[in-house]
């Protein structure tokens, strides 16, 4: 990931106000204590009062943001404003105490450190370029710290200067660390989220399903007795043509329920048949044709290795993650994609393999995870190696599989490669 990256991720982040108000007493409380330290204990003299004044603005502006400002997140513009405020204030205390000589000066890295954790680049950058500006306005003007006594303490200009060089290197470091941990960090979980949905709506449609076989069960017995009931009236009002006309209309309105319910009857049977037992060798049947249907490469299943049939629980982990794979190997293939069953003694594996470009050699090491970006030509606008793949991967080593990537000789193509032990997937 390089520094264009980060910029183009950006969202429209949000930080809690919770969050930021612990931050920023822990703050003020570290700068009231180290000037009482200093003026009392230290005996050194310098503007006490007007940095007490300055402190004290800052916890007016921190029980603001506390108890009036009423949003339970802030805005990454907001977040900056505060923030901004911290480190304007923090100059200010340190022009007036010796500036670059003081040994606080590290903290003015602070702002820009949160920042590039929890808010967008854009604003992080504002607030490092801000802190330079403040760290060379301190370093010329500032109000001398007075030595208790006759103590001094001399050092020599380039190593005074090389002090807010080395504050400058530091911040450009850690902003940059913390903005991509950050960054990554958002993404894993905006993966984790969408994999939560996934499952989220088969375990709806597994529900309807099963709501749907209770109302077949619990409507089939008393239409079965209006229609009994009704064939009995039949035959006692027979001669009756008015009574006749609407006992028969009520045989067939009886009929026409009975008829519905059976097709959602034979529907949930098929639905069963998604969730229940089904060999492997059918699941892969399954998944290839309904690719055939909606893609004109060709898809080449060899089961010849896998001669007994292996018979698994189809659960939607499998059956969501193998199709994964396999429509990624459909996307990037030139004209075919081979899907090879393999059987032992110890291993199921399948095998998809297809004709395309192949993996990327700056993201081979990387497939699996949530959003990966390439540089490869060959890829071109097609996305697939990053969301839908880490929820693939994720889905299948849920249910124990063991997962590789690789490219086939002269990079002709790529392979993925999913293995289960019998004892984990067969049944």
């Amino acid at each position: 990931m390089n520094l264009s990256d980060l910029f183009k991720s950006e969202e429209n982040l949000q930080l809690e106000k919770k969050t930021l108000v612990f931050l920023r007493w822990i703050a003020i409380i570290g700068q009231l204590i180290a000037i009482s330290t200093v003026y009392f204990v230290f005996k050194f003299e310098f503007p006490a009062l007007y940095c007490s004044l300055i402190i004290f603005l800052g916890a007016i502006t921190n029980l603001y943001l506390y108890f009036w400002f009423k949003k339970n997140e802030l805005t990454s513009l907001e977040s900056t404003f505060f923030l901004f405020y911290d480190l304007f204030q923090l100059s200010f205390l340190l022009f007036l105490t010796g500036g670059i000589k003081n040994p606080f000066v590290i903290f003015l890295i602070v702002p820009s450190i949160v920042s590039s954790t929890l808010l967008t680049l854009k604003n992080t950058f504002t607030l490092a370029l801000a802190t330079i500006l403040f760290l060379i306005l301190i370093t010329f003007y500032h109000f001398p710290l007075p030595h208790p006594g006759n103590l001094h303490f001399h050092v020599p200009n380039y190593y005074l200067y090389s002090v807010p060089m080395a504050v400058v290197i530091a911040l450009v470091f850690l902003s940059y660390f913390n903005a991509r941990f950050g960054l990554e960090s958002r993404k894993r979980s905006a993966a984790l989220k969408e994999l939560e949905l996934v499952l989220a709506k088969e375990q709806e449609l597994e529900s309807i399903g099963l709501q749907a076989a209770a109302a077949v069960h619990s409507l089939g017995t008393p239409l079965s007795t209006i229609t009994v009931i009704a064939r009995e009236l039949k035959k006692e009002t027979f001669k009756n043509p008015q009574y006749s006309k609407d006992i028969d209309l009520l045989l067939s309105q009886a009929k026409r329920c009975s008829e519905i319910l059976k097709k959602i009857s034979n529907a949930q049977i098929e639905d069963d048949k998604f969730i229940s037992e089904v060999t492997m060798q059918n699941l892969l049947i399954e998944i290839s044709r309904s690719f055939e249907e909606i893609s004109e490469k060709k898809i080449i299943l060899n089961l010849d290795n896998a001669k007994k049939k292996i018979l698994i629980d189809r659960s939607v982990e499998i059956t969501y993650g193998i199709r994964n794979f396999v429509g990624n190997a459909v996307k990037f293939s030139k004209s075919k994609v081979m899907i090879n069953l393999d059987c032992d003694s110890k291993h199921v594996k399948i095998t998809i393999s297809d004709d395309g470009p192949g993996f990327p050699e700056d993201v081979s090491k990387k497939i699996g995870q949530p959003y990966i970006a390439t540089t490869s030509k060959d890829l071109g606008s097609k996305a697939g190696l990053g969301l839908g793949t880490f929820i693939g991967k994720t889905l299948l080593e849920r249910k124990k599989a063991n997962l590789n990537f690789s490219n086939l000789e002269k990079k002709e193509g790529a392979i993925v490669t999913i293995i289960w032990k019998n004892s984990d997937i067969i049944i």
